[in-house]
């Protein structure tokens, strides 16, 4: 038996184009130069005949927290510090406010919404009826 077999020209394949080759500039960049951070030995202490001044910051910065105090059971309960209290009030009136707007216009379109459905509503039961009447006569 045979083995089949392809028989190939002899073609002559064209030549590889010249291709220019770009030239690359190798990057460069500045480096970030950040200023020296000192951060001090925590055993640090004040040198002999310095006196030390009082820092008075922390103690206004740390105010404490109000509370109740009820006599009866003996029992200090927190009360919510100012900020707490100012940022709830504003939330409260923001939304009774938007409420009170809001509300005249909800009402108009659900009124529109209904005497268009009973409308719906109406001319289906007329339909209805027409057809039973029609087929009881």
């Amino acid at each position: 038996m045979e083995i089949p077999s392809i028989k190939l020209y002899n073609t002559k394949l064209p030549r590889a184009l010249d291709m220019p080759s770009i030239s690359l500039k190798e990057p460069s960049a500045e480096m970030p130069v950040f200023p020296p951070i000192v951060i001090p030995p925590s055993n640090l202490e004040a040198p002999v005949g310095v006196e030390l001044e009082e820092n008075n910051d922390e103690e206004t910065a740390q105010t404490e927290q109000p509370s109740l105090r009820i006599p009866v059971i003996k029992i200090d309960l927190p009360l919510p510090t100012a900020e707490v209290v100012a940022t709830a009030t504003y939330a409260a009136v923001a939304a009774v406010a938007t409420t009170t707007l809001a509300t005249p216009f909800f009402n108009k379109i659900k009124k529109q919404v209904q005497k268009f459905l009973q409308k719906k509503v109406d001319k289906w039961k007329e339909n209805r009826q027409k057809k039973k009447e029609s087929l009881e006569s």
